[in-house]
């Protein structure tokens, strides 16, 4: 197998408990995230990575329901939870997703695959010009597997390529840039009550005129046409999960030492 996309998804968020089981338009926003990444023209197979713990049992359910291969492993090694969720598989890349990205749009990873270069061991939006909802990371697995057993940072265990974009000395790192722009600004994720607002308008509005099969560039017209709706969520600080992570770090064991 070539592409295997793990999309990361848990209910346990202290900003918004749940926000991947959140309805949106008759379909959690999870449900959502999985047919969008299935209509890629390159992923091989979507598999969802969840956690052991009793709250995530909805994930699971809801999941293996889908026909959707669904792994459940460490609530706090995240790194291990992708590890181990890609290695019974071995494909040659793995494509990392969050379930908090309702509008993922496939055609923008169709076109990350596209220009990967085979000596790119990892590539993502470095420069940050997609929109927040609009992440990818695409990965050689074993780029992954050296992440897994040398990481040994707390935050680097909790994020899942902190360790290569540390070391990129290591690693042949390739950035994906926008065709669209620059939507540094755009925020089209799920993290707090004023984003699923946001994503909820968002759904209605393209439900309501038919078209549920919409994309960036229709969401971009959208919004520069209703400029007040983009301010529904505005004034969020991007990647505050990290932030809070790396002012927390700490020294923690590796695997293969426990």
């Amino acid at each position: 197998m070539k592409f295997l996309a793990i999309i990361q998804a848990r209910c346990g968020s202290s900003r918004l408990p749940s926000k991947v089981l959140k309805d949106l338009c008759g379909k959690t926003a999870l449900e959502h995230v999985i047919e969008r990444v299935k209509n890629s023209k390159y992923v091989d197979e979507v598999m969802v990575a969840t956690t052991i713990n009793p709250e995530d049992l909805p994930i699971i359910h809801l999941v293996s329901g889908m026909e959707t291969r669904v792994f459940a492993g460490s609530s706090q090694d995240v790194l291990d939870r992708y590890y181990q969720a890609a290695k019974l598989i071995h494909p040659e890349y793995v494509i990392r997703i969050t379930a908090d990205c309702p509008v993922f749009d496939a055609k923008i990873l169709d076109d990350a695959i596209e220009k990967l270069r085979p000596d790119t061991d990892y590539m993502a939006a470095l420069s940050e010009t997609l929109a927040d909802g609009l992440d990818l990371e695409i990965m050689r697995f074993e780029a992954l597997k050296q992440a897994w057993m040398e990481a040994s940072l707390a935050s680097e265990r909790e994020h899942v390529t902190l360790y290569i974009k540390n070391n990129r000395a290591l690693f042949c790192i390739q950035d994906y840039e926008s065709t669209l722009g620059n939507l540094h600004e755009e925020r089209w994720t799920i993290d707090e009550p004023e984003d699923y607002l946001f994503i909820k308008n968002i759904y209605e509005h393209f439900y309501s005129i038919g078209k549920e099969a919409f994309d960036s560039v229709d969401i971009l017209e959208y919004l520069n046409k209703s400029p007040e709706v983009r301010e529904i969520n505005q004034g969020f600080i991007r990647n505050e999960g990290l932030l809070i992570s790396l002012k927390n770090d700490k020294i923690v064991k590796k695997p293969d030492e426990e």
